[in-house]
């Protein structure tokens, strides 16, 4: 049984959705980062950290990958162009989309405020808009990747309701529907069940 390490509202919900999409069972240890549970799987103190046969793996994207391979599901296989191409738009959501998020998030409220940039979150609104377009036009079918649900569909669902949640702009009718679509998956609500148990 795997262990996820990772207090609800934060990356480690793309972990949890990821198990139950698998149907693997797992438990879950909600902390915060930095605390003895966190260090003692992983040297940076980050969530989410999955752990498995007591090894801990930290990084949600890294953890999605490794659990996608393991059990040959929800990914493209290794060393295929297929793969390369998910793996660009995975990188590409990371990159242009949860990056501007995360560092606006860090500006508005994480930083201490003599290290706030109070005027940041105006540019990264703009640089999202611009970075959503060239998402949507990755879009080969119902899914990011084309017919199939892959990992990248849960990096890149996740962004999307972070940034909504943060009031970030959303002229997309494509990405409006498609993160609908992906919220009635049923995997997809035992996660937010999770979540407030």
């Amino acid at each position: 049984m795997y262990t996820v390490i990772g207090a609800p509202k934060n990356r480690t919900f793309r972990v949890i959705w990821m198990l139950e999409e698998l149907g693997e069972p797992y438990e879950r240890v909600k902390v915060k980062q930095h605390t003895p549970e966190v260090l003692a799987h992983s040297v940076i103190g980050k969530l989410p950290v999955l752990v498995d046969d007591g090894e801990g793996v930290s990084d949600s994207a890294a953890i999605l990958t490794y659990l996608a391979d393991k059990h040959g599901k929800f990914t493209a296989p290794a060393g295929t162009m297929a793969r390369a191409k998910q793996d660009a738009v995975t990188f590409q959501v990371l990159d242009d989309l949860e990056s501007v998020i995360w560092i606006a998030t860090r500006h508005g409220f994480i930083l201490p405020e003599e290290h706030r940039c109070a005027d940041l979150k105006g540019s990264a609104k703009w640089e999202w808009g611009r970075n959503l377009k060239l998402v949507e036009k990755r879009f080969r079918g119902p899914f990011v990747m084309g017919d199939d649900f892959t990992l990248t569909d849960i990096l890149l669902t996740h962004t999307l309701g972070w940034a909504f949640g943060a009031k970030f702009p959303f002229e997309s009718d494509v990405l409006l529907d498609y993160m609908k679509r992906m919220g009635e998956r049923d995997a997809y609500k035992r996660a937010v069940d999770s979540e407030k148990a």
